[in-house]
């Protein structure tokens, strides 16, 4: 395992950023249909309960939850990674403190745990 070169700390720095401008982007178009989805739900005349074309307004609601929910998570991520470079630790091990290979940065760049421990996490 190598340490990481500065350049190498800029590159998963501006990834990280990119990929937290696209979370967000994408939270503020799954807020403004949840805002839709709630409208619909609230007028009192729709009744999408025996509506025999596509789903309902609660699974609607359901599925945009469960979106909603996974783009914050993923923006927690990024900012939790961001936070680690800011502070010096990005690329050590939360468990063990052992450094974390740049491949697995590669392929995961919010990552937390070396290959070993997320092994032994599952």
């Amino acid at each position: 395992m190598t340490t990481m070169t500065p350049t190498q700390l800029e590159r998963f720095e501006a990834r990280l950023r990119a990929e937290r401008a696209d979370a967000i982007e994408r939270l503020a178009e799954f807020d403004d249909a949840m805002a839709q989805v709630r409208t619909a739900r609230s007028d009192s005349t729709a009744d999408d309960e025996h509506d025999p074309e596509g789903p309902t307004m609660t699974q609607e609601w359901s599925q945009r939850a469960a979106v909603l929910h996974d783009v914050r998570a993923e923006v927690a991520d990024v900012d939790r990674a961001l936070a680690r470079i800011a502070d010096g630790t990005y690329g050590t091990c939360a468990r063990c403190g052992k450094r974390i290979t740049v491949a697995r940065l590669e392929a995961r760049p919010t990552a937390e745990l070396c290959i070993d421990c997320a092994r032994r996490v599952r």
